[in-house]
């Protein structure tokens, strides 16, 4: 089964899988352009900061009739890493563990189950994330009007940890869209960001407390689908409870992308501000756990899975050190290094090549192009950390 979502809509797909009790999985493709509740602005998120880009695509994973699973198509175990840290899970897998999840079916799926399997979460929170990445995906897809998908018949994703009936679940997030669109246009999309806007009439209006809260999490860093994701509660939960304050001028919703990167350029003082760390490298899991590890160590860690998209959004962020893949497709790392180099903006700036190889050639031809230096995939989290501070010093040294 295949089509168009103007000749069919996503909740009628459903139906007919539920009807059916159908076991396969449902890949669906939004034509972002003409999305019904998301503005053009959302599209200039090229990368994700502060919050996840927005997703293009989606799969469904279905037992007989019912859903076992929803997910972004871009992989990102950053929605997974939100729930987590609701919970205040701070263990994480190590990034070689991580790695092996892109041979799945679902790597975001088999990261639930490898965080239950060591016991870093209990079977409770995993069911919870998982309800709550399907309530999340279900959200965007029963929004979208324009767009392609495609049903394929095939094997369960297993092990299951829990299924979902269709027909109750599409209901309540039906109502929630419906509701969704009447806070427009105060509020238009899941990826905005809050920022406070008036700090003196939220002070007297609201309660100490309340204001605390708002201040917490209103910082132009958390968009509104990680901050329920934080409290554990649906996107129109949090847009209803914040809604107010928006209607009196007193937070303010953004699309920039760039709002934190700019203001940690203007004032590099603030505290555990590294510096700034480009990733490009096309496996999404890679930068997942790039920059899972960066960032905790105080470091702005910025991917970029698209090479082609990588030169011009090299310069619109201005990093301090770029961490590139060597290959892939259509422009490879050697041939972005080589045109980095020939712009005066990145002379100085350190380029670390990734790779799986871990040959003499490779080196000698990374340092012809101007490359700094060298990590061998799959490396540690202390590997990659020692060899970022290395060169994020006073300095350094721009040979292999």
């Amino acid at each position: 089964m295949q089509g168009n979502l103007n000749e069919i809509d996503i909740c009628s797909i459903l139906q007919l899988i539920e009807l059916g009790q159908r076991t396969g999985q449902l890949w669906v493709e939004a034509h972002t352009s003409h999305q019904s509740n998301k503005l053009s602005g959302e599209e200039i998120f090229r990368y994700r900061q502060g919050g996840d880009s927005v997703p293009q695509s989606w799969f469904v994973f279905f037992l007989n009739g019912q859903i076992v699973y929803c997910q972004a198509g871009d992989s990102s175990l950053l929605r997974i890493n939100d729930y987590l840290r609701h919970y205040r899970v701070e263990k994480r897998l190590e990034s070689k563990q991580l790695a092996s999840l892109t041979s799945t079916n679902s790597p975001e799926y088999a990261y639930i189950w490898a965080l239950l399997e060591q016991n870093i979460i209990t079977p409770k929170i995993a069911r919870t994330i998982i309800y709550g990445l399907i309530q999340e995906t279900l959200f965007d897809l029963l929004s979208l009007h324009q767009g392609s998908f495609i049903f394929d018949l095939g094997t369960a994703l297993v092990p299951q940890l829990t299924t979902l009936e269709i027909a109750p679940l599409v209901a309540k997030i039906t109502k929630q869209v419906q509701e969704w669109k009447q806070l427009y246009p105060h509020i238009q999309s899941t990826e905005q960001l809050p920022i406070l806007a008036d700090i003196a009439k939220l002070a007297a209006a609201l309660p100490e407390a309340t204001v605390k809260k708002l201040h917490n999490w209103a910082d132009g860093k958390t968009s509104l689908r990680q901050l329920a994701r934080y409290l554990n509660r649906d996107i129109l939960t949090v847009a209803k409870a914040i809604y107010p304050y928006i209607q009196q001028g007193w937070l303010q919703l953004v699309y920039s992308e760039t709002y934190k990167a700019n203001k940690q350029k203007q004032n590099p003082e603030v505290e555990n501000y590294k510096g700034r760390i480009v990733c490009i490298e096309d496996t999404l899991v890679i930068c997942e756990t790039i920059e899972s590890i960066l960032k905790l160590q105080g470091y702005e860690a910025i991917s970029i899975t698209n090479p082609l998209q990588a030169l011009s959004l090299v310069f619109q962020i201005q990093p301090d050190l770029i961490l590139c893949d060597i290959a892939m497709p259509e422009l490879d790392g050697y041939d972005i290094c080589a045109m980095l180099r020939h712009s005066t903006t990145f002379r100085l700036v350190p380029i670390i090549m990734l790779t799986g190889k871990n040959g003499f050639i490779d080196r000698v031809r990374a340092r012809m192009v101007g490359a700094t230096d060298y990590l061998t995939k799959p490396f540690t989290d202390q590997e990659l950390l020692m060899l970022v501070e290395q060169y994020l010093i006073p300095g350094y040294c721009t040979s292999i």
